[in-house]
């Protein structure tokens, strides 16, 4: 979680790139085609050009068809791909592409007019789109993709500038999708449904129905319908769809949502304060949990590892680091926690966590043993802290799992990072959307952060109330309830390369975000009494500190 670095010039990129974001083109002409070349890099690189010799095609994973682009960073070149496309004047065209990895960019140049790019974090395959429109004398116009420094590789596949045929022989405009098969329901709530189904070649979207009327379009092969009544039976279909058309509603299965009662979240205070206690030894102040300070509400212990099955994770108490705390003292000490009412959470990831879930059977590891870890130990549940990415329908699938083992008394938490929460197609905020029935709440790191978008459109950087409150409303109208939003801050200067505040900025930003005082020059729309607190990192930190943030927060969040 702390000493992540941040590259400054990303925020300049990432502001320049979500302003100049125009959206989706209007219903495309009869006459438009698709003009890019190889769009799908079926014919290896042909047409293609990448920096540096920075591109390749891989057979795995591709987002349809055989092929897809993989652009591999290294030192100061970002794998820049690009093809020069014929185009003709004074036309509007939209690009788009399939992409996946951390910080992929699509844009187009020499456009005669304004010149676009847009951007995702997702890791999973998402599809960036945006329009742009030619001058008078623009016969050809470079549409690129890159990825980002020190990032790892990203993927891109199904490129598309679709518009008036420019001349250059691009692929042929697509044609209306198959219908989708495989159509099932992993897991129920009983309030929501889970539906996943097999990826359609050449679709861009799909359709979800239930009892034959459309109530949800997503781009992935997932979708979970909630708002549903208890120990009922529904009817559900899905659809494919792309610029062509929509294809025919696939056959129908039924999803009985279970009986009432449950729910998630386990049982926490309506106000809450959560601390990471640190399982090794950094320079921090060393504790055993019995010291953690009483003002902590859940205590995440940080971290789990991974182990050599995908998706599993085990846990190993740093006895030595910790002055000879032994496994006894520590199963003990979380039972008199939660004797004195506190949650104590194994927490997942952390700055260097290593674990991913990125099908089925590592969604049932991971379930698996964190539930495994759960009864050995006796934690309340998990917080997923998981840094390097994640898959948003197999993460959910395993926390449903993992909810269906230990019921509803299950508290799960998450600690994205602030890039991971800036739009709801993220994997990170979609996870969190997906489970909020079961989610008790997400503590975003406000720190180790370049400048991010508020929830108004405009800059902030971080270690300002403005900060805070800002980025906090994105969640707060995203789809998050109150009760699940947290402010998560270092507990020192420390604690974090960059981002502290001291706990008056931080108690300033809740008094904004529930009563609309002490605010800066952002102020939300309305207040939101719910919230439920704040978090830090760490708990150690703060003793090394006099414990004088959770001596100042802990007292303000209890009293709101």
């Amino acid at each position: 979680m702390p000493g992540r670095r941040w590259a400054g010039a990303l925020a300049a990129v990432v502001t320049a790139s979500v302003l100049s974001l125009t959206g989706l083109a209007g219903q495309a002409q009869a006459a438009d085609v698709n003009n890019v070349k190889n769009a799908g890099f079926e014919s290896g690189l042909s047409n293609w050009t990448c920096s540096a010799g920075s591109g390749a095609t891989v057979s795995s994973p591709v987002h349809s068809g055989s092929a897809a682009l993989k652009g591999t960073p290294a030192g100061q070149d970002y794998a820049q791909c690009s093809q020069s496309v014929a185009v003709k004047p004074n036309s509007t065209y939209t690009l788009s592409a399939w992409v996946q990895g951390s910080y992929t960019y699509l844009g187009a140049s020499g456009t005669g007019t304004t010149d676009v790019s847009t951007w995702t974090p997702n890791t999973t395959w998402t599809q960036l789109s945006t329009t742009f429109t030619t001058g008078a004398s623009t016969t050809s116009v470079t549409v690129w993709t890159h990825g980002w420094y020190g990032q790892p590789a990203y993927l891109a596949d199904d490129f598309s500038v679709f518009g008036p045929d420019g001349g250059g022989g691009g692929d042929p405009a697509p044609t209306v999708p198959a219908t989708p098969a495989g159509l099932a329901v992993p897991s129920t709530t009983s309030s929501s449904v889970s539906l996943a189904w097999n990826t359609v070649s050449g679709a861009t979207g799909y359709n979800v129905y239930q009892g034959g009327s459309k109530v949800q379009s997503v781009t992935g092969t997932s979708a979970t319908v909630s708002g549903l009544s208890a120990s009922t039976s529904y009817s559900f279909q899905v659809s494919a769809t792309n610029s062509a058309g929509e294809s025919a509603k696939s056959s129908a299965v039924t999803g009985k949502t279970t009986a009432s009662g449950g729910g998630g979240g386990g049982t926490v205070p309506a106000h809450a304060v959560t601390g990471y206690w640190q399982n090794f030894n950094n320079g921090a102040t060393v504790q055993k949990l019995s010291a953690v300070q009483s003002q902590y509400d859940i205590i995440a212990v940080a971290f789990a590892d991974a182990t050599s099955t995908p998706g599993a994770v085990s846990f190993t108490l740093d006895s030595a680091g910790l002055g000879g705390y032994t496994v006894d003292q520590f199963k003990a000490d979380i039972k008199a926690k939660q004797a004195a009412g506190k949650k104590v959470v194994i927490s997942i990831g952390g700055q260097n966590g290593t674990i991913s879930v990125s099908d089925s059977a590592s969604a049932t590891n991971f379930a698996n043993s964190v539930y495994s870890l759960m009864q050995t130990y006796g934690f309340d549940g998990v917080d997923i802290d998981l840094e390097n990415g994640l898959n948003a329908t197999y993460m959910s699938q395993a926390l449903r799992s993992l909810s269906g083992k230990a019921g509803s008394s299950l508290v799960i938490t998450m600690a994205p990072q602030t890039i991971d929460m800036q739009s709801t197609s993220n994997s990170y905020f979609q996870t969190a959307l997906n489970i909020k029935d079961i989610l008790t709440v997400v503590n975003m790191q406000y720190y180790n952060s370049g400048s991010m978008l508020g929830c108004d459109g405009k800059v902030y950087s971080q270690g300002s109330v403005d900060f805070l409150t800002a980025l906090a409303c994105i969640q707060l109208q995203g789809g998050l309830d109150a009760s699940q939003v947290g402010l998560g801050l270092p507990a020192s200067t420390s604690g974090a390369g960059s981002g502290y505040v001291s706990p008056t900025v931080v108690n300033n930003a809740l008094d904004c975000l529930t009563k609309l005082t002490n605010c800066g020059s952002f102020k939300p729309a309305k207040a939101y009494p719910g919230l439920r607190g704040a978090m830090t990192w760490s708990t150690n930190w703060d003793a090394s500190a006099g414990n004088a943030w959770s001596n100042a927060v802990g007292p303000h969040v209890h009293a709101l």
